[in-house]
């Protein structure tokens, strides 16, 4: 150990601006194509199911609530936010938002349902 070494890095680290973030106190700066919580589109779905087909996970569950009409419910606590589910979509009924913060004590809220009106 060379005590004057150490010395030159504490002091030169007090000159320079922290690499940490003040979150949640300043918004980050998201990345352009960030994948976060899923948005489900009722009145573009068809029905199809390739969503929930190819989704690795399980997350997602399409249910008929009417003719022609269909309601996603998205397990956010089981997703993985791959977005095979987004490109598979024929319709472009789901889309990937930048929303990050899905924090929640209860694992009931984690699970969304997006119904057609």
């Amino acid at each position: 150990m060379n005590p004057g070494r150490m010395t030159k890095q504490v002091l030169s680290s007090f000159f320079k601006k922290p690499a940490t973030n003040l979150y949640p106190h300043e918004k980050l700066d998201m990345a352009k194509n960030l994948r976060g919580k899923l948005k489900f589109y009722p009145e573009k779905c068809i029905g199809c199911k390739l969503c929930m087909r190819d989704c690795p996970s399980g997350a997602i569950t399409i249910n008929k609530i009417g003719e022609k009409q269909f309601e996603a419910v998205i397990d956010l606590g089981r997703c993985l936010y791959c977005g095979q589910c987004v490109e598979t979509c024929p319709k472009k009924a789901l889309e990937m938002t930048d929303n990050i913060e899905l924090a929640q004590l209860d694992k009931e809220k984690l699970k969304v349902t997006f119904r057609a009106v």
